[in-house]
């Protein structure tokens, strides 16, 4: 008898055409995949979903999400598995919560705790190993998938300084990285905008890559400049691939600054998947979310948490920094330049800032009576740098001409807060529900090919991701009627209609709009 049997719904495998027919789950895997128009010639099952009017795809995979320490205090991580992601990519950006050393733990969970919460009151590992034992040990409903983070590595080895390594300290970095992708980690994520990630010259991004060549583990990088630099940062880490051997997945692919820029980026990367393994996420949106810090120039940020608010209390150094956005610096990808007071809002502000939550940077300097480049300084001095802010950069035609492109995978760029980006609960909605569904923007088999098998390739996944006998049965049921995002800017924290059912491993997770209690997960090593 099979413990789980879904009869009548359109099957949408992974990788091939839909029909319809049923699915039979045994345990935590699929057992029968059937082509049938008759119930009673199947085999009988102790819970039988009737799938009719509805699809069933494998459980979506999300490339790119800031969920490293969610777990600790979701550990349903109820928004993802509220839209049907059963797996995840954690520590992206060059930025996670391991390795790092004991008398450093406090100055990186007051770094990270915008983008990825605190965690545990205390940080009990240190090594990439003990912390995915930590993550493991909350029992997370959905799979997590982790990165190396070569901003992590390089804080443990040399600090949060613009120095560079040593031949030993290289040695040192490479030790760490090699043990992260031991470990378990699948990927070596890089965040060339973030501290200390962003002191790194290329040569120490090709050492870093050498070693994740040796494991095939993609790098996966926020690249130094999404601005009018764009393509040139692009090309860096293209070379560092093209040199070490290394699959290349770049991060939420955009152009900040200019929408030209995106034809010729797309011929690029066409280009260069000719010659190298590369494929890229997107999440479907005209804006990102990020630290209000980031726009700040990179020495002001020097010392990590404790160096940033050391500089916003001296009156030199802010003159210096309002200077700096007022004329840029080489190569610096200037945020509140160029996009400018009115397009960055607030996402999240601890105290005592909340009310700025919602509010744009233009709204709250006329508030306070000053400028625009004042008001962004106190708040991330008054809030010890638990701010960050929605960026609203790309016209909705940008959005779909990147999200129509075959090397397209679907990252969320989830970062939790008081007013998230509606990303965090609309992302597989809006990219399947709405620009596959509702517009034609592709096929939906296309789309559901990118949530789902092709995601589990690029990470070497080789039990998910399909619907087919033997793999994990990781499922969701969606009514295509309404499975739509209703998360918007005003009102982000709103979960999709429409998903009848979670599965994951053979349990269900996600029923009637809430979580069952079910936390079958967990950190895949």
């Amino acid at each position: 008898m099979l413990d789980l049997l879904i009869t009548g719904a359109t099957v949408y495998p992974g990788d091939a055409r839909p029909f319809t027919g049923a699915v039979g789950v045994t345990g935590s895997a699929i057992d029968l995949v059937t082509i049938c128009h008759e119930d009673r010639s199947l085999p009988p099952a102790q819970n039988v979903v009737d799938g009719r009017g509805l699809l069933l795809c494998p459980g979506f995979i999300d490339m790119h999400t800031h969920s490293g320490l969610v777990s600790f205090d979701d550990p349903f991580l109820t928004p993802k598995l509220a839209q049907g992601f059963t797996t995840e990519v954690i520590n992206p950006d060059g930025l996670a919560p391991a390795p790092v050393s004991p008398e450093r733990w406090r100055e990186r969970r007051a770094y990270l705790r915008p983008l990825e919460g605190a965690g545990p009151e205390r940080w009990t590992w240190e090594t990439v190993a003990e912390y995915l034992d930590a993550l493991d040990a909350t029992r997370p409903a959905l799979s997590l998938v982790p990165s190396i983070g070569h901003g992590a590595v390089r804080d443990l080895i040399l600090g949060g300084g613009r120095v560079s390594p040593t031949t030993k300290q290289l040695r040192e970095m490479r030790r760490e990285v090699r043990a992260g992708l031991e470990a378990g980690c699948r990927m070596l994520s890089f965040g060339l905008v973030y501290l200390p990630g962003a002191y790194a010259d290329t040569e120490e991004l090709v050492a870093m890559a050498e070693e994740a060549a040796a494991f095939d583990a993609p790098l996966v990088p926020h690249v130094r400049n999404e601005g009018h630099g764009l393509l040139e940062a692009i090309s860096e880490l293209i070379d560092v691939a093209r040199r070490t051997g290394a699959p290349l997945h770049l991060s939420h692919l955009k152009s900040l600054a200019d929408e030209t820029l995106i034809e010729p980026l797309l011929e690029l990367l066409e280009e260069t998947a000719t010659e190298i393994d590369l494929t890229f996420d997107q999440y479907p949106y005209g804006a990102g979310s990020t630290l209000l810090a980031s726009v700040l120039p990179g020495w002001a940020q020097e010392g990590g948490a404790s160096g940033t608010l050391q500089a916003l209390g001296s009156g030199t150094e802010r003159r210096r920094i309002a200077h700096d956005i007022a004329h840029g610096l080489p190569g610096w990808e200037n945020i509140l330049d160029t996009l400018g007071p009115e397009r960055i809002e607030i996402a999240h502000a601890a105290a005592p800032n909340e009310g700025t939550v919602g509010r744009t940077l233009g709204e709250i300097a006329l508030d306070r009576g000053c400028d625009a480049v004042t008001a962004a300084l106190d708040l991330i001095g008054e809030s010890a740098l638990d701010v960050t802010m929605v960026l609203h950069y790309a016209t909705d035609a940008a959005v779909r001409t990147i999200a129509q492109h075959p090397l397209m995978l679907v990252g969320s760029d989830g970062i939790f807060g008081t007013r998230p980006h509606p990303r965090v609960y609309g992302t597989a909605p809006r990219f399947l529900g709405r620009f596959a569904i509702r517009e034609g923007l592709l096929p939906v088999d296309e789309a559901v090919a990118r949530l789902t098998a092709r995601a589990a390739d690029r990470l070497r996944l080789t039990d998910r991701g399909r619907i087919e006998p033997g793999k994990r049965a990781d499922l969701v049921l969606l009514d295509p009627a309404l499975y739509v995002d209703n998360a918007t800017y005003a009102d982000p924290c709103r979960s999709p209609e429409g998903v009848a059912g979670v599965w994951v491993a053979g349990r269900s997770a996600w029923h009637d709009g809430a979580p069952t209690g079910a936390r079958h997960g967990g950190v895949i090593r």
